[in-house]
């Protein structure tokens, strides 16, 4: 015990260490500091009203895509035939006569036509091709028939294509493909999409009776544009 009693003993100051520095602020710091914290919230507050618009706007366009999108114009083929096909010499009067669907499955577009072309090809050879439709608008969920008959002068068929033809049909088939073009567009309530060129390709099988066979009736044909 010291002759201080219980009384801790006073702390001797370090005569080399310096006193400590108040630092005393202007008005004009705290101004400075307090209007950057407020252009900080700002900026914040409208990064967030323009995220959520954005947010917003990316839902609503969505919704409308999956309800507007556009389906593809739906072909199916439901008779093809050449009836001479089983006479020996039947290319002197032949013809072939078809029978397709155009189904607009869309429930709020319609479809502009210009005029429709078809073509009929054996072995990927052009052996006729005939105006079908002139231009004309499907509206949604309808479906248009596509039928007609080539000969004549919209049917190219040599002695020697025939010959093809009957070696085709003594094997028991003969497949030919309908392909069925035109220039459409997409309406949408009073806007219209761009043309796109449209080609509906649909293979088909007759037997040696000159008909379509059974497995080719109601065939969907695959449709592509260019």
């Amino acid at each position: 015990m010291n002759h201080w009693g219980n009384r801790p003993l006073p702390i001797e100051s370090d005569p080399e260490r310096p006193p400590p520095i108040r630092r005393h602020h202007t008005a004009r710091y705290y101004a400075h500091i307090v209007k950057d914290s407020l252009t900080t919230r700002i900026s914040k507050f409208i990064c967030s009203i323009f995220l959520s618009l954005l947010l917003i706007l990316g839902v609503i366009s969505f919704i409308l895509w999956l309800s507007l999108r556009p389906h593809r114009p739906r072909f199916h083929i439901h008779d093809f035939s050449i009836p001479s096909l089983s006479q020996a010499d039947g290319f002197q009067n032949a013809e072939i006569s078809f029978n397709a669907t155009a189904r607009n499955a869309n429930g709020h577009i319609g479809i502009f036509y210009d005029s429709m072309q078809g073509t009929v090809y054996y072995r990927d050879q052009n052996i006729g091709s005939k105006s079908l439709l002139y231009p004309f608008y499907q509206e949604p969920k309808n479906t248009t028939i596509i039928e007609d008959v080539l000969s004549g002068a919209t049917l190219t068929v040599s002695s020697q294509r025939w010959m093809e033809f009957m070696n085709d049909r003594a094997q028991g088939t003969v497949v030919f493909r309908l392909d069925l073009t035109s220039t459409i567009r997409f309406k949408v309530s009073t806007w219209n999409t761009k043309r796109h060129r449209m080609h509906a390709n649909c293979d088909v099988s007759v037997g040696a009776d000159g008909l379509i066979l059974a497995a080719s009736k109601g065939r969907r044909c695959p449709v592509y544009f260019t």
